[in-house]
């Protein structure tokens, strides 16, 4: 049997938009995926219809973290069995719709830049359903990392006060300052021991942007070292679920007013 490819071949780069924000990270182990669903499960709290789109491809875990275990996912889709739309879950206990990866798809990690960029297209496309879309981008610098930045009005990059850590942060800024100049990048310091630490560390990796690349990226926030994120992650629960009163949840819903304030 033919089907008809999601994906049309002659598609362009998606343009940005405001209400797409990716979350992205040089490296992995900084909870970016946790972080991801903690906006989204903030956001759907404030009444605002969320959208989070696991765009690790590959290595989705999203679903993981939530204990879910999805009928449908990409794969369908870029099977052509199915269209994006229909791979939307709502997530009762959160409030937020969830577009849930696989995990171990190779094929998806190995997607052409063709394909990506109509992946992107089609997040634009269902952006105006949802006050917020947020992209859980794989860690690194990969093609598929940086095709999926494309649609997003704004980017989030999470670091730790680790050296590697802030070193490859400074990399993916770095080529996504390249690859679209003007690009609203802000900064997420998490795990930090301190607040005054995690000033520290984006005061560090500001000053190598500003002498590397001429460009000073915002501070979007600092969430502070809390047990009860391990705690949550473990039990496969979001945070707000099992602690909405804890300090990593004081510092999520900080990142949250400067995200939805008016410019």
């Amino acid at each position: 049997m033919n089907v008809t490819p999601m994906i049309d071949p002659s598609a362009v780069p998606a343009p940005s938009d405001r209400r797409i924000i990716a979350v992205a990270s040089g490296k992995g182990g900084v909870g970016k995926t946790w972080l991801s669903i903690t906006l989204a499960q903030t956001l759907a709290r404030q009444g605002r219809r969320t959208l989070l789109f696991d765009g690790d491809l590959g290595l989705a875990n999203v679903d993981i973290q939530l204990g879910l275990m999805p009928d449908t996912d990409l794969q369908t889709v870029f099977t052509g069995q199915v269209a994006l739309t229909d791979v939307i879950l709502s997530h009762d206990e959160t409030g937020f719709d969830i577009i849930a990866g696989r995990s171990g798809a190779g094929g998806l990690a190995r997607l052409p830049i063709e394909r990506l960029d109509a992946l992107g297209e089609r997040l634009v496309d269902l952006a105006p359903a949802y006050d917020h879309v947020l992209i859980d981008l794989g860690a690194g610098i990969e093609t598929t990392v940086r095709r999926l930045v494309r649609p997003a009005g704004t980017v989030l990059v999470i670091t730790n006060d680790e050296p590697t850590s802030l070193t490859d942060a400074y990399a993916f800024i770095k080529l996504t300052v390249r690859d679209q100049p003007g690009a609203d990048i802000r900064i997420v310091v998490n795990m930090a021991p301190s607040t005054a630490a995690g000033e520290h560390a984006y005061r560090t990796l500001v000053r190598a942007c500003e002498n590397f690349l001429k460009f000073t990226p915002k501070l979007a926030g600092i969430v502070r070292r809390d047990p009860r994120v391990p705690d949550c992650i473990r039990h496969q629960t979001p945070l707000l679920s099992r602690f909405p009163n804890c300090e990593a949840a004081e510092d999520v819903a900080a990142i949250v007013q400067g995200l939805t304030d008016p410019p």
